[in-house]
């Protein structure tokens, strides 16, 4: 009997329920009838949905003239995520997975109460997607409008389906299947010594880089606005009144703290617009962005070490609340106003490679552009990190890592409508660096007007009427995508609610939807970072894989949010603009980091035995290989300052040996020297990640190979644990479910199994 195969009976004869208690899971061929019973109505139903879907598409990639409507973007994603969460996802449960919920979760059998917590699937689903819901979904899509509407939406579409939503359910229940390891220590248990320690350094590096780019979005969305460091700065003290209430006051009632928090967030949103209009709150909470950036590192240094359930849970489930409610009113309002978008299917720029907001042509750099929304390695750590520490069921993998990645998709589209409906001119005026455009309404005007775009002829009226309208000083090189967003989402948004005279209470609403975006990505990916370096300290110094034991999980949180931290401040201070420098190297880091959580999958499925359906991960890690090891080529050897780091790093070398005081964007031999070192780090940050990842890649290849000849492989699994607790797998309970509900709510309190979060 091989070990597959004993693993199996063995889990078949241990798990035994508690006989006084009700089913811990439903019946499996009575789920099994209930999924595949058609009546005419559901039939009638998804053939609409099929067909909704391709007229979209039709109008979207063939049929199209000067302009295309927006609602064409909403239709066509939309039926496609149904599609493929009833039907694709269904098939990865049934043939890969195969989840069992009659065993116990980590959650369960390794309850502590800080960091393994059975949380309830709507308010773990809320964490889960606003820790992954970072800045990419919001920020990728908007830089790479630049290259035209269509290849940006086929990529975060059709990509998310076969290989974001597959790689973050895949890392999820594997993660969850061993006690909740980081996705570096399951590769050095199935990978071996070399690819394994490969990918614990490869991990533990690009988790520094992604999160310091996170952080620098929200620096740079908040730079200078007193409105927007006031509404963000109070969403802390909502969300620690939420963990206190749901923990103690009121247990349970995630509906009615919801409601609370909400208008909570509404009244700081307002209260900001107040603050902001006196002269004490401008002195206040106008801060420079070193300042915001120091409280950023504080931030996240003090939300990794508090315990769970009382900041990271109540906030993401409060930011989730308003993030998926802003994209659905968004959604909503683009179907109500009918925005026409003028900007070409494929612009000139994604062949020439001169974007003046990303350099590199369509391939590879699109790809690597908009990562979060179609492919990100750091949900990988997300879905080995906190989230299978709190999963009730395994039957709720499906929900919550497919079903999430599939809404921060949609996140990524509505991203992509937003910036796209804004005038090109505008756009361009916003995302080019101050060193190009000074900084100034003059300046921008004749940089953007010098690029020569048919149809562009900014004026400088523009500029300043619509700073004025949004309430801002200038809008003039606000980069990193998120001030973009914002103006994109406002000039949508009051065209149905308020007109001109609320552009400004919807474009701080838009700032702080997207800070709380950003922000519970750096305080979950803190968080997921010290699990990471606990866990590989932990092969030397055992006593650190306890995440319990405090003094070691505060030298990890601190040893990680130093490193971010300083890559943040050498972002804030780049003279070439941080966000456009780094954005690539965080694009790159973060699919060759989804590359190797696809390839441990891929080395799971084989040691599994299912070899019929390894295309599932196969195929995503192919595509995902092949594209970012081209762009991290580019970034290394490109003779193209704009495109390779070293080429940017020795033409500001050979100028400041030349003696020359100013050069190209840098204006002084300090800002020089900047470009020098940082370029220097970037660019050996580049050659660091793709060795790693290439040896993860081929570690993983030569372990499936061995898989096959042998069929199949040791598990590392963890040895099963009868459940003693019940819940519903999806967002709605299905018949069956509910029929269980009723059984267990009728168990007296004091014999039920006590739950250890919300």
């Amino acid at each position: 009997m091989s070990k597959k195969q004993s693993g199996s009976h063995r889990s078949e004869s241990v798990l035994v329920t508690d006989p006084d208690l009700p089913p811990v899971a439903v019946d499996p061929q009575r789920a099994e009838a209930e999924e595949r019973r058609w009546t005419p109505l559901k039939i009638a139903l998804w053939i609409g949905i099929a067909l909704l879907g391709g007229v979209a598409w039709t109008v979207l990639a063939v049929v199209r003239g000067e302009t295309v409507n927006a609602i064409w973007f909403v239709f066509a994603a939309v039926c496609t995520y149904l599609i493929a969460y009833r039907f694709y996802s269904k098939f990865i449960e049934r043939s890969l997975l195969k989840p069992d919920d009659r065993r116990a979760t980590p959650a369960e059998y390794r309850a502590d109460g800080k960091d393994y917590a059975a949380t309830d699937r709507r308010v773990l689903f809320g964490h889960h997607f606003a820790a992954i819901a970072g800045a990419g979904p919001l920020v990728g899509p908007v830089l790479a409008a630049q290259m035209g509407y269509l290849p940006g939406t086929v990529w975060i579409i059709v990509g998310v389906i076969f290989a974001g939503a597959v790689q973050d359910y895949l890392v999820l229940f594997f993660s969850m299947r061993r006690g909740g390891r980081s996705l570096g220590q399951m590769a050095r248990e199935e990978l071996g010594v070399i690819g394994g320690t490969a990918a614990l350094i490869a991990t533990l590096t690009i988790m520094i880089i992604i999160v310091a780019i996170l952080a620098l979005v929200v620096v740079n969305a908040l730079g200078e606005s007193p409105w927007g460091v006031f509404s963000v700065s109070m969403t802390i003290p909502i969300a620690l009144f939420m963990g206190v209430y749901l923990r103690y006051l009121r247990p349970g009632r995630v509906t009615e703290v919801s409601l609370i928090g909400f208008a909570l967030l509404l009244l700081a949103i307002i209260g900001g617009g107040w603050i902001a209009e006196t002269a004490w709150g401008t002195d206040l909470f106008t801060l420079d962005r070193i300042t915001i950036a120091w409280g950023i590192i504080i931030y996240g240094f003090i939300a990794a070490v508090l315990p769970v359930w009382l900041l990271l849970a109540p906030r993401d489930y409060l930011s989730t609340f308003m993030k998926i409610g802003t994209i659905l009113m968004l959604a909503v309002a683009i179907i109500i106003t009918r925005p026409e978008i003028d900007v070409p299917a494929v612009t000139e720029f994604a062949s020439s490679g001169k974007g003046p907001v990303v350099a590199g042509t369509l391939f590879p750099f699109l790809f690597v552009t908009i990562a979060c929304g179609a492919l990100s390695g750091f949900h990988a750590l997300i879905a080995s990190g906190t989230t299978p520490k709190m999963l009730e069921k395994e039957r709720q993998t499906r929900f919550i890592g497919y079903g999430g990645m599939l809404m921060e998709s949609f996140v990524a589209i509505m991203a992509l409508v937003a910036a796209l409906s804004i005038d090109r001119g505008i756009y361009f005026a916003m995302n080019s660096s101050g060193a190009a455009t000074g900084g100034t309404i003059e300046g921008a005007v004749a940089f953007v007007n010098g690029l020569g775009l048919t149809g562009v002829n900014l004026a400088p009226d523009t500029l300043s009427t619509l700073a004025t309208n949004v309430g801002e000083e200038s809008i003039v090189s606000r980069t990193g995508g998120a001030p973009t967003l914002a103006v994109g989402i406002a000039q949508i948004m009051q065209g149905v609610f308020g007109g001109a005279g609320m552009m400004a209470f919807w474009y701080h609403f838009a700032i702080m939807f997207e800070a709380l975006f950003i922000l519970t990505a750096v305080d979950a990916g803190t968080r997921v970072a010290r699990f990471m370096l606990q866990d590989s300290i932990g092969n030397v110094v055992p006593r650190f894989r306890d995440t319990s034991w405090r003094t070691g999980a505060w030298i990890c949180t601190a040893i990680m949010v130093a490193g971010w931290g300083a890559i943040l401040i050498m972002g804030v201070t780049d003279p070439l603009g941080g966000i456009n420098t780094l954005f690539p190297l965080f694009g790159i880091a973060n699919q060759l980091l989804a590359a190797i959580a696809l390839a441990v999958c891929m080395a799971i499925c084989a040691k599994r035995g299912l070899f019929r359906v390894l295309w599932i991960p196969a195929l995503p890690l192919a595509f995902a290989a092949v594209v970012t090891i081209t762009a991290s080529f580019l970034k290394i050897f490109s003779s193209v300052p704009a495109i390779g780091y070293w080429a940017q790093h020795t033409a500001f070398r050979d100028a400041l040996d030349a003696g020359e005081e100013s050069f190209g964007t840098a204006k002084t031999v300090e800002a020089m020297e900047a470009v020098v070192r940082n370029t220097f780090i970037q660019g050996t940050l580049s050659i660091v990640f793709v060795v790693l990842s290439i040896i993860v890649i081929a570690s993983a290849i030569l372990a499936t190979i061995k898989a096959y000849r042998n069929g199949g492989g040791a598990q590392t699994e963890d040895e099963p644990v009868a459940s003693r607790l019940f819940a519903p797998s999806g967002l709605m309970a299905t018949s069956a479910e509910k029929e269980l509900q009723k059984q267990w709510a009728a168990v007296e309190p004091g014999k039920r199994p006590a739950r250890t979060g919300h």
